[in-house]
């Protein structure tokens, strides 16, 4: 028996739900994703709708290396499957030298990954949960970001919630580490900077990083992706996997309800 004026408010997490009342919206939850066959997991933050964009969830971090080796180093796949090439084109040649660049790895931010790469790591992700992820679009980052406000970020209290270069000893630190938004998104200013879509569909690196400036870390910081990011890289031609020049480079994943 349904009551008068009684609304059910349900509140949809990362599981897929089956509602009976498909007229009634679910707005998100916070929740947690783990990577089938593997013991990494991830922390997803709901974003709600305005009039630019619609609900989504966005990672609390950036994908750090934990979650990025799996893909990049093929470590789902057995021996067998990596030495026959399993799905070896989609899949990053290994770069030269440390991926991480001596910063750190365990709970670190992924980085140095071209777009390309990026983005075939969300294809991989999505396959591998069953759930639709991807990369920002600088929209839905702004809203990330801003967390309601007309900026969301604060210069003077930049040293609490970001990784910059007036405080990062010139390389990324483990994610988290700063305090979260008002959304409890961490990381969005510094630390590295994110891989979005442009409304013009090109890429930009959103939020600066552990090299910029007190001044160019937050919400507005944005640089369009450089072919330069690429010089010293040795191949020719160069990696559509790696950055040679971009350590300050890094992402976080949105996912679609």
């Amino acid at each position: 028996m349904k009551l008068p004026g009684l609304m059910l408010i349900l509140l949809a997490g990362c599981a897929a739900h089956k509602s009976a009342e498909p007229a009634v919206a679910l707005p998100l939850a916070n929740c947690t994703e783990k990577i089938p066959g593997t013991l990494v997991s991830f922390d997803m933050i709901p974003i709600t709708t305005d009039a630019s964009v619609q609900p989504f969830w966005i990672g609390k971090t950036e994908v750090t290396w934990d979650e990025f080796d799996i893909w990049a180093f093929s470590l789902d796949l057995s021996e067998k499957d990596r030495a026959g090439g399993v799905d070896a084109e989609s899949r990053p040649s290994h770069p030269y030298g440390a991926p991480d660049r001596g910063f750190g790895h365990q709970g670190f931010p992924a980085i140095a990954m071209t777009h390309e790469a990026a983005e075939e790591y969300c294809k991989w992700l999505s396959k591998k949960t069953g759930h639709k992820y991807r990369l920002p679009t600088e929209a839905e980052w702004l809203r990330a970001c801003r967390a309601g406000g007309a900026d969301g970020f604060d210069k003077s209290k930049a040293d609490a919630v970001a990784w910059f270069a007036e405080n990062a000893d010139d390389k990324t630190h483990h994610v988290a580490t700063k305090q979260p938004n008002a959304s409890g998104i961490c990381d969005l200013a510094g630390n590295v900077a994110e891989w979005c879509v442009s409304a013009d569909g090109k890429y930009v690196a959103c939020g600066g990083s552990y090299v910029s400036s007190i001044d160019n870390i937050g919400c507005a910081a944005r640089r369009p992706d450089n072919p330069r990011w690429k010089d010293t890289d040795p191949q020719n031609p160069k990696s559509k996997w790696w950055l040679s020049d971009g350590p300050f480079i890094g992402f976080r994943v949105v996912r679609e309800p």
